[in-house]
């Protein structure tokens, strides 16, 4: 499961506004026209993925729950998830 919080680089109780604010900074960033990296193209397919889910009222309750879940039944799996894209975010 990705982290869609992590992939915007968010705190997962940010408002709406921060969510589009964070959106548009990262697509900046990894828009191919822009960043000619290979693995552009998958970061902002991953960065418009997140943003369709965050920006969305119902989608974000379903994902915000469905993460909650995963976290209270898969706690290390999850947890080593979250650090992965959270540090892979940081680093960039």
């Amino acid at each position: 499961m990705k982290d869609h919080y992590a992939i915007l680089g968010i705190a997962s109780d940010a408002s709406s506004d921060e969510v589009r604010s964070a959106y548009r900074r990262k697509a900046l960033q990894f828009h191919p026209d822009r960043n000619t990296a290979p693995e552009a193209t998958d970061q902002f397919r991953d960065v418009q993925e997140a943003y369709e889910t965050l920006s969305d009222v119902a989608r974000r309750h379903a994902y915000d729950e469905n993460r909650r879940r995963n976290l209270l039944e898969k706690p290390l799996e999850t947890a080593r998830e979250i650090w992965k894209n959270y540090l892979e975010g940081v680093l960039q």
